[in-house]
């Protein structure tokens, strides 16, 4: 595959593919299809249809484990064990609260940082109040970081371990905020890429941060991957054969193929048959890798 040629890994009809995470001890891509409540899993040297999982609720995204996966599902984080049953790691408090209306904020965009905490976000109910958060689950604690949040969307970390980014999607702005991986703690954010000044369609949904330090970010109805510097200055754009790219993951033995996921649900009959690849698993090769990823707890 050419480097820089975006083709279909697998063909899927995802309704909204999210969080692929790549594990070098497996040679395994994880991802999840939010609203069918799907996780896969696949090993791109063995091909074939990859696994699937059906945890019977939304699943906003997962990561890899000492043992098998964690999830955050709609109704809380639960470990996903290589063989036997679920485990509930915590119940999601902002589904809970509405749990009786149906109309709780379901978790969504999440990974974990170096030290082996998951760090996890919510999403409004109605993607516009800004009655979402950002969550840190450290062992058995769990408290919120960030709140007034619309859409948690965004976290990946700088290799160096100072910043941690994170998006509210709607915003179109993607935050950097000082971070100490010892004690887990925050500083105070800063606008660190403004889409609306460089002029580009889209919201940020799902990212990665490569071995150089560069982010990549998926631009959820603009069509194209993005990658910016550690100063925040666009460096390249790859366009994608759909409108609703979600995230990106560093993958392969290399750590040099960029693996997207990628959504149908916005789409209606004509939008489908216009976009074929939409809802698939698609591929990338790069020429910078990316960085191997932190389990939950490790």
């Amino acid at each position: 595959m050419p480097e820089g040629s975006i083709e279909v890994a697998v063909k899927l009809d995802m309704s909204l593919g999210e969080s692929p995470v790549w594990s070098v001890e497996r040679q395994t891509l994880y991802w999840a299809d939010i609203n069918n409540g799907h996780v896969y899993a696949w090993q791109p040297q063995v091909g074939g249809t990859p696994t699937r999982t059906e945890l019977g609720e939304k699943v906003g995204c997962v990561a890899l484990a000492d043992s098998g996966l964690v999830a955050a599902a709609a109704s809380g984080i639960l470990r996903l064990p290589e063989s036997g049953e679920p485990e509930r790691l915590v119940a999601n408090p902002e589904w809970k609260k509405a749990q009786q209306a149906g109309q709780g904020n379901r978790f969504n965009d999440g990974r974990c940082d170096a030290a082996g905490r998951l760090w996890v976000g919510t999403i409004a109910s109605d993607e516009a109040s800004p009655t979402a958060a950002l969550y840190c689950l450290d062992r058995d604690e769990f408290t919120p970081r960030l709140t007034d949040i619309r859409i948690s969307n965004g976290l990946a970390f700088s290799p160096d371990r100072r910043w941690l980014y994170h998006t509210d999607s709607p915003s179109r702005r993607i935050l950097r905020y000082p971070f100490d991986v010892d004690s887990g703690t925050l500083g105070e954010g800063e606008t660190w890429v403004d889409l609306e000044t460089l002029g580009l369609p889209g919201v940020p949904d799902g990212a990665a941060v490569d071995s150089e330090g560069c982010y990549w970010s998926a631009l959820y109805d603009g069509g194209r991957i993005v990658r910016f510097s550690p100063e925040g200055e666009l460096v390249a754009e790859h366009p994608v054969p759909c409108p609703h790219p979600t995230m990106v993951a560093f993958g392969g033995p290399d750590l040099r193929t960029l693996y997207i996921t990628t959504a149908t649900q916005h789409l209606d009959a004509e939008g489908k048959a216009r976009w074929p690849q939409a809802g698939s698993l698609l591929q990338m090769r790069t020429g910078v890798a990316g960085l191997a990823e932190p389990g939950f707890g490790s």
